[in-house]
């Protein structure tokens, strides 16, 4: 029996995700958390076969989560689903160790079917993220300006782009004014601009908000 620790602030979400499951005769919720630091401290205490993540919780970043994750439980396959498209987290999830990334109008049984094989230690992405993933070995691939960004950078922008202005950010980040305000500083530096405006267009322009 494979056993799920399901990852999800939206309880709506946790409870479609534990119906599809509960249609399969091998997979099993064993239990559910609601933001990132849940996530931390039931992974520290029980033993789970497949957890499936959603990238952005409340509190402590998906991402982060993933991170300190990998330390506890380094052979604990991770599963991420969510609303975000591929090329906006999909490198970045694979890069701080997840074993798959699928976007929340998956199918169920593509769910499924990604559940079981990462479960057996392979790893589940779509064609497009693998090819994504194939450009970025090329010795000679350009980088883009928001590759150089931090993931902690990475979401700052993001939020940015979405029209939140630092005082919500800091507060869904549950940072500092101060430390959202650096971010900010080192995001406009690293990518070359100089106003949020700037940040907007780029980040719609390449499908990042």
């Amino acid at each position: 029996m494979i056993r799920v620790l399901v990852a999800d602030d939206h309880p709506i979400v946790r409870e479609g995700l534990r119906q599809i499951i509960a249609e399969t005769a091998d997979i099993v919720v064993a239990d559910e958390a609601s933001d990132g630091q849940e996530v931390l401290d039931k992974v520290g205490r029980n033993p789970y076969d497949v957890l499936l993540l959603d990238i952005s919780m409340p509190g402590r970043h998906g991402i982060d989560a993933l991170k300190e994750m990998r330390s506890l439980r380094p052979r604990l396959p991770v599963l991420v689903l969510s609303m975000y498209p591929e090329e906006q987290y999909g490198v970045r999830a694979l890069k701080a160790g997840a074993s798959g990334y699928l976007v929340k109008e998956t199918s169920p049984d593509e769910l499924v079917v990604a559940i079981r094989k990462v479960s057996q230690g392979g790893k589940y992405i779509s064609s497009a993220l693998a090819e994504r993933l194939a450009s970025r070995l090329g010795m000679d691939a350009s980088k883009e300006a928001h590759e150089a960004l931090s993931d902690r950078e990475y979401q700052v922008m993001q939020l940015i782009a979405a029209g939140k202005t630092v005082t919500e950010i800091a507060r869904s980040m549950v940072l500092s004014v101060k430390t959202v305000s650096t971010y900010r500083r080192r995001v406009l530096e690293k990518m070359q601009m100089k106003t949020n405006a700037e940040l907007t267009h780029y980040a719609i322009d390449n499908g990042l908000a």
